[in-house]
């Protein structure tokens, strides 16, 4: 294929439907391609001289010994930054819509935003072969990578303060974007305090399916293998510190780590014992922080449950 193309992941990921069925559930968003322009020329500044206040919503991510926020604020009105971390070419996705902040290599590639959604969820594509990924899937639906999986990272949803006390050493994504935008106003409500359309139990833009499980705006931590899919309740989980999933071919256990209020999502096939302390983890009686379990981790995100329903209709769910 002429041109560059973002890498490829090893392995595929669980989509319970055919790409023809996902293709002919894409609609409109209501803007053309690249009506919600990327941030193409990101620009930072030091923790430091950073003035924002500390309950304020950020993405965070720690690659290769740097670390980086990015404001829900400014994402809210981009979705995409193309961007860089430890030298590598990344993409940072965020979906106001369904709550998704996810992470991608892209290579010599660049991903906009197509204007498209599928599950109320961003469509991207890539200004190379102009291929459609749905952030969600992280995997083509459309195009010449059709069925091409991207690899990702992991960002953590928590607070400009909790990060900054995390990761003194980070650095933030300013609002210098040379967009006309005002960066004080979401027009979908506030996350603090939470109200408008984060609030409400109503769809902008319907699911592929729905699931009452639980509410439609609840958050979720989920995770998705080649295999299967499985949700854990967040704010379960940030209260009891430790769930496990009894319904999925592999055992997983979740584990939260409240100092940023969110949680790391592990396999466990053998069944080993993982318990809390007042400071952190035990795994079979020895001790651990919250993301360093000696299991292998399934990469993990906040996601609203209508939206992880919509996509995983067979997903496994623990409250």
């Amino acid at each position: 294929m002429d041109g560059p193309t973002p890498p490829a992941a090893d392995d595929g990921l669980h989509i319970p439907y055919e790409f023809a069925e996902l293709r002919s559930n894409v609609v409109s968003g209501g803007v053309p391609k690249d009506g919600i322009p990327s941030i193409d020329d990101p620009q930072f500044k030091d923790a430091d001289d950073a003035e924002i206040p500390g309950g304020d919503p950020v993405f965070g991510v720690v690659r290769g010994g740097e670390a980086k926020a990015y404001p829900q604020d400014v994402l809210v009105h981009h979705e995409i930054v193309n961007d860089e971390l430890a030298g590598d070419a990344v993409a940072v996705t965020y979906c106001p819509l369904t709550g998704t902040v996810q992470g991608f290599e892209r290579g010599d590639v660049e991903f906009g935003v197509s204007g498209r959604l599928l599950n109320a969820n961003l469509v991207m594509y890539d200004r190379s072969t102009d291929s459609r990924w749905p952030q969600m899937l992280a995997t083509a639906i459309d195009g010449p990578l059709e069925g091409q999986t991207l690899r990702e990272f992991r960002l953590v949803w928590t607070t400009w303060g909790s990060w900054r006390r995390a990761h003194p050493d980070t650095q933030l994504l300013t609002s210098g974007t040379d967009y006309l935008r005002d960066y004080d106003d979401d027009p979908y409500g506030s996350y603090n305090p939470q109200r408008g359309y984060y609030a409400s139990d109503d769809y902008l833009f319907e699911p592929l399916a729905e699931d009452d499980r639980d509410a439609a705006k609840s958050v979720v931590l989920g995770a998705r293998t080649a295999d299967e899919a499985v949700a854990f309740d967040k704010s379960v989980l940030l209260k009891e510190r430790v769930l496990e999933s009894e319904e999925t071919s592999t055992p997983f256990v979740a584990v939260a780590d409240r100092s940023l209020a969110t949680g790391f999502v592990y396999a466990n096939p053998d069944g080993r014992d993982v318990t809390s302390t007042d400071d952190g983890y035990r795994v079979d009686g020895e001790a651990h922080e919250a993301d360093g379990l000696p299991l292998d981790r399934v990469l993990a995100w906040d996601a609203m449950w209508f939206a992880w329903a919509g996509y995983y209709p067979d997903t496994a769910y623990v409250e």
